[in-house]
């Protein structure tokens, strides 16, 4: 059964790729500010945690997929040292801002803007590849799985951060009150684009979690290792491996 496409602007004919591109250089200049406002800073416990979990393989090349404004891959750069470090994204936008941030500490990596559906790197580059709200941005989420499945060494890890939606009374109520209601208000309110922050519910609302996830996961070249719900199911780690 496939599943509802869900775009950013409504009104455009343009692919969800485009328009998700379109969508983050929109809001670029004032995604952190929302991205940590809206979530109470909630959201940085959890990249610490996938942070927590890399450090048992010291992973010397990593690949951030979707890497925005870098938050994941300033983590990466100061805890982990590897000895090669990309981020990627679709928006320049975003790279823009993830470049200020490196320089203002100092640390280096490499940028790059592209496709996750069709990355420019070779068979096997990386021993660990992360994505931090990404994949739910994906034209094609299976093939952008497969493609990251693809640059990823065998035994290495891929750690995935992404939306998900919690299940339990009264907080199911009141977290989906807040994200279909205030949370698109706020957004528009302060970053000037009202289907940003309208997309982000409906995009989670449709998106596979928990066991359909790993079943994706494992459909796209994965051995599927764990997932870990955070914040009572509000979002999710998912960890998994590509066999040697």
């Amino acid at each position: 059964m496939s599943r509802p496409t869900v775009k950013p602007y409504k009104d455009s004919a343009e692919g969800k790729k485009a328009q998700v591109e379109q969508m983050f250089d929109n809001i670029s200049g004032k995604y952190d500010f929302l991205n940590h406002f809206l979530s109470l800073g909630i959201d940085k416990g959890w990249r610490n945690k996938i942070i927590r979990m890399m450090r048992n393989d010291a992973p010397q090349r990593i690949l951030d997929v979707a890497t925005g404004t870098g938050d994941l891959l300033l983590l990466q750069g100061k805890k982990l040292r590897p000895q090669r470090l990309v981020g990627f994204d679709l928006s320049q936008g975003m790279l823009d801002v993830a470049r200020k941030k490196l320089d203002k500490h100092g640390l280096e990596a490499e940028l790059v803007r592209g496709d996750a559906e069709n990355m420019p790197f070779d068979d096997n580059s990386f021993d660990a590849i992360t994505v931090a709200f990404g994949v739910r941005n994906f034209e094609n989420l299976e093939k952008g799985l497969t493609e990251m499945a693809r640059v990823l060494a065998p035994g290495g890890k891929v750690y995935i951060l992404e939306f998900s939606q919690p299940q339990a009374f009264p907080f199911k109520q009141i977290y989906g009150f807040y994200s279909r209601k205030i949370l698109p208000f706020l957004g528009k309110l302060i970053s000037g684009d009202a289907s940003a922050y309208t997309y982000l519910p409906e995009s989670i609302a449709v998106f596979p979690y928990g066991d359909a996830m790993m079943r994706i996961l494992e459909k796209s070249g994965y051995k599927p290792l764990q997932y870990i719900p955070v914040t009572l199911g509000v979002a999710t780690i998912y960890v998994a491996t590509k066999e040697a």
